[in-house]
């Protein structure tokens, strides 16, 4: 289990937002990649939860690029939805798209999903959303700026 891990934080299950002390996410670390689909990439990162017996088992691996692409999305999204009160609907149905972010060689657009039927009830819901878990994200998004600042020293 711990092959080709080089670093782990244990215990995750005490702090996993509101499923603290009840999450079966036991265990996040950082290694070379267990999973076939992931072989590609030098280094990703894995989710262990507890299995019936308690033994840790991987349940998710992503490669360490689609972690940062996802945390843009997510920054993005937090960005739009501090200025979204200014469209009736929080959002343009006429531009739904956010910003389309350079990456790559290519792009990562962020954009309203107005395939989506219910867009303009679960919009609603979203950012309401967003707001309740504002203690849970601001603490989180502080370390992380924190931490980002820091490498932006080296």
């Amino acid at each position: 289990m711990n092959e080709k891990i080089v670093i782990a934080s244990n215990g995750y299950d005490r702090i996993d937002g509101r499923n603290a002390y009840q999450s079966d996410i036991k265990r996040l670390t950082l290694g070379e990649p267990v999973l076939e689909e992931n072989k590609k990439m030098q280094v990703a990162v894995q989710i262990w939860k507890s299995d019936k017996d308690g033994e840790l088992i991987l349940a998710e691996e992503l490669p360490i690029h689609q972690v940062f692409d996802l945390m843009i999305l997510l920054s993005r999204t937090l960005l739009y939805f501090k200025e979204a009160y200014r469209f009736p609907l929080l959002y343009d149905p006429e531009k739904p798209t956010v910003e389309r972010i350079g990456v790559q060689g290519g792009v990562l657009p962020v954009e309203v999903c107005i395939d989506n039927q219910n867009i303009n009830e679960d919009i609603k819901v979203f950012s309401q959303s967003i707001n309740d878990l504002g203690e849970l994200i601001g603490e989180r998004q502080r370390t992380l700026i924190r931490i980002l600042n820091e490498l932006e020293l080296y």
